[in-house]
């Protein structure tokens, strides 16, 4: 076969200036003419092996608590530069000449990183206890009184800190980057999510929507999105865990990444995230934004694997037939060291792929007008499960943002940081009291009991159909509803009566498929 290749040289803009990311090799271009039709692709073997062994934390807490494992990303350096910027920026306000703000400000007391802590969970209880003004938090009402959050500060002190909460220092901060103001805690949570977590082998990366409809030069509009206006975040996550291992803020032209001439700005967004991961054997999953022949590529000799959808017009997509496919039909294309795929669903899905067989299998579902099983390709299977992990982050998060409406844009990302930062503490909280219950605590005996809800009884062997016993009132034409037929997990619910029955089970059943899928599938 002909080399489909072409070697296009990499251009990296300030690359030895870039905390010492390893450079990757050349860009390869790849043909859109080196495709051919083939149903027996399989993946090139990847020249080193994923080590999972090295996964997972790197930090050991002799007892750990929740407080001990969010203060490895929000550690007291990070926190002390941030109580020494707030402490600069409330001098600064002082000795500004509008009356309203030295009134506010007259009294004021350096804060220290100990109180910072204790207003950082002020913040963080006031995303589960949800009150409609800051004020409310200190009312006196019986109604509305939440006396704990007194205890911890007064309401003139707690809003003069938030007044005054900052993160850089004014007088020498770099005006080129837009981020400036933020740069410091970015950084430096970036950097501790890297040293206290190592991912496993799939990694997933997509985009996050912080909502912002204030003026602001990098704020996105991204209708697909729950807020649709707001800044917008790259996130790298481990889909095994959810733990995000890297953020990149969106901010146009100036965004935080290396330039790497052919991949686009998409690519160089993930060549810049999965600079330090390269080479170790991962699976990268992406959406069609990301995707191309030649991103995947490159991916693949620097011994990465990746799978996503894809666009068919992108530059070095294969020429799929024109026809119009039925559904449940693919088609399958490689050139050798990449599958590409065009399976139509509701639609036509186009999936990229340099780990998967040209295979496809059941989903575990059927199809109740057919009565046959569905069957998917592998590719898109897998992308299916192992997408989320972002969308998995933003959930969990909108439940408890700590992040209020305010008008200073760099404080609402501040907030969404911290979100971020308790949410990894939880995975790494959640690891390491697992891990100590396997090497410390001993199991308790199981209890008996009735079987586990994990393996119910009609799963089990030995049931057969049998004819449903006849009622005084129906006699020979006794009839009950189908309980398969009636399921809520059918695309459309039917009332189909039957004479049979699984007498072990107590449940009338079709004969066919319903008894079988009935006792073989865990949700039929």
């Amino acid at each position: 076969m002909e080399n489909p290749e072409v070697t296009t040289q990499i251009l990296m803009e300030n690359g030895d200036e870039d905390g010492g990311r390893p450079l990757v090799g050349d860009v390869m271009e790849v043909s859109s003419s080196h495709w051919k039709d083939n149903s027996h692709f399989t993946p090139p073997v990847p020249a080193i092996a994923f080590d999972e062994g090295q996964s997972g934390v790197q930090t050991s807490l002799p007892s750990p608590t929740e407080a001990e494992c969010f203060k490895l990303f929000m550690t007291e350096q990070l926190v002390g530069d941030i109580v020494e910027e707030t402490n600069r920026y409330a001098l600064e306000l002082q000795e500004k000449t509008e009356p309203g703000v030295r009134g506010k400000l007259v009294k004021w007391v350096s804060t220290s990183v100990n109180e910072m802590y204790t207003f950082l969970v002020a913040v963080l209880l006031m995303g589960i206890v949800r009150k409609n003004s800051l004020r409310e938090y200190w009312s006196s009402d019986p109604m509305l009184a939440t006396p704990f959050f007194a205890t911890l500060f007064s309401q003139d002190r707690f809003l003069v800190l938030l007044r005054c909460l900052h993160f850089a220092n004014n007088a020498t901060a770099n005006l080129q980057d837009p981020l400036h103001k933020i740069r410091r805690v970015l950084s430096g949570l970036t950097q501790a999510f890297g040293q206290v977590f190592v991912p496993y082998k799939d990694l997933c990366i997509d985009e996050s929507l912080m909502l912002w409809k204030g003026r602001l030069s990098f704020r996105q509009y991204i209708p697909s999105k729950r807020h649709r206006f707001g800044v917008k975040f790259f996130l790298l996550c481990d889909v095994k865990t959810g733990f995000v291992q890297d953020i990149i803020i969106y901010t146009g032209s100036t965004t935080d990444i290396q330039n790497y001439e052919g991949l686009g700005v998409s690519g160089s967004v993930v060549m810049t995230m999965l600079a330090p991961h390269l080479g170790k054997g991962h699976t990268l999953y992406v959406d069609n934004w990301y995707s191309s022949p030649t991103l995947f590529q490159h991916l693949l000799s620097n011994n990465t694997g990746a799978c996503g959808t894809v666009r068919s017009n992108r530059k070095g997509m294969p020429r799929f037939s024109s026809r119009k496919m039925q559904k449940g039909e693919v088609e399958f294309l490689d050139n050798g060291k990449q599958l590409a795929v065009k399976w139509h669903d509701k639609r036509d899905v186009h999936v990229l792929s340099t780990v998967h067989t040209a295979t496809m299998s059941e989903t575990g579902r059927v199809d109740h007008l057919t009565g046959e099983r569905k069957v998917k390709p592998d590719c898109v299977q897998e992308y299916n499960k192992k997408m989320g992990a972002v969308d998995r982050v933003d959930m969990v998060n909108s439940f408890v943002e700590c992040a209020r409406k305010t008008t200073k844009w760099y404080k609402k990302i501040f907030f969404h940081l911290v979100d971020t930062a308790l949410f990894n503490s939880h995975i790494v909280h959640r690891h390491l009291t697992e891990l100590l219950e396997e090497h410390h605590i001993p199991r308790r005996p199981p209890t008996g009991g009735r079987p586990s809800g994990d393996n119910p009884l009609r799963l089990t062997a030995r049931h057969f159909p049998a004819e449903m016993p006849q009622t005084d009132a129906q006699g020979s034409r006794t009839r009950r509803h189908c309980k398969v037929c009636l399921s809520g997990t059918r695309s459309r619910k039917l009332r189909k009566l039957t004479k049979y029955m699984c007498v072990p089970c107590d449940t009338s059943l079709c004969v066919t498929p319903c008894f079988g899928e009935y006792h073989t599938l865990k949700h039929y």
